[in-house]
């Protein structure tokens, strides 16, 4: 699974808006749309490695204090 893809399954599989999983990676949802576009689109953009592994993170079960619930 690509990264684009994996950012929208988790993001999903949490049962998170763009929005809040934005706030959770201290982006914006404009961003998190850009992240889970296909890559040959001309706005897609590659996610930082830190956000990758904090994303990851949260499909593993990482639960911050400011976790939307």
């Amino acid at each position: 699974m690509k990264n684009h893809e994996k950012i929208k399954f988790i993001r999903k599989e949490l049962g998170l808006t763009q929005k809040q999983l934005g706030a959770l990676i201290d982006t914006d949802a404009q961003t998190v749309r850009r992240l889970e576009m296909s890559p040959d689109k001309k706005t897609a953009r590659n996610p930082a490695p830190r956000m990758m592994r904090l994303i990851v993170a949260y499909s593993e079960g990482y639960r911050p204090k400011d976790y939307p619930m």
